[in-house]
């Protein structure tokens, strides 16, 4: 089944032109997920970045609350997303909030949604 935008190459050429464009991060992120979150039709896109004091940020959402934006963090290994960013491995789940490592986040109104896909991004390996 093709997605609603024409595809992962289409995708893949539209993210491949954002990260061109001459803006701040933050607003590529922004762009980012909102793209990708139209193109696997799906409710949520999220982006969080592992700092260098090994927590997890939410850096640009598509879904979630914005107002949590920079403020929702996690350790590494916390949470679903702390558990792929631990293990660099891909998770999908059709109910989230029932996997062990699931660690609820008011703040993002996350509450509303089932289920779950992460993958973990490498930069440099």
């Amino acid at each position: 089944m093709r997605s609603a935008l024409g595809g992962p190459r289409l995708l893949l050429r539209r993210l491949r032109e954002i990260s061109a464009e001459p803006v701040s991060a933050q607003a590529r992120l922004d762009k980012i997920v909102v793209q990708i979150a139209a193109n696997m039709v799906a409710e949520v896109c999220s982006v969080y970045v592992l700092r260098a004091d090994q927590r997890l940020e939410l850096y640009a959402t598509e879904g979630l609350n914005r107002e949590a934006v920079h403020l929702t963090t996690m350790h590494s290994g916390e949470g679903l997303v702390g558990l792929i960013a631990k293990s660099a491995e891909p998770l999908a789940l059709s109910e989230a909030q029932e996997h062990p490592a699931f660690s609820y986040k008011p703040e993002t109104g996350e509450e509303a949604y089932h289920s779950f896909l992460g993958v973990p991004i490498l930069r440099g390996g």
